[in-house]
């Protein structure tokens, strides 16, 4: 079964002409992944420390005890 390698869908087809018509589209997926997906890396010493020095919160925090 061979298949055709200079196949594109319609919504390929699509995407690229609409993403080529609205720049601010593209721009605006980029902007997006650095808010939620690009991060600073992680000291990984300070998330230690930060990890030791959490009190444990207990299961019912309205217990009088």
């Amino acid at each position: 079964m061979a298949q055709d390698i200079n196949y594109v869908s319609e919504f390929t087809q699509f995407m690229r002409g609409y993403l080529s018509e609205h720049k601010d589209v593209a721009t605006g997926q980029v902007e997006g992944r650095s808010l939620l997906w690009d991060k600073a890396p992680i000291n990984l010493d300070e998330k230690a420390r930060n990890d030791a020095s959490r009190v444990a919160q207990k299961s019912y925090p309205y217990q009088a005890d």
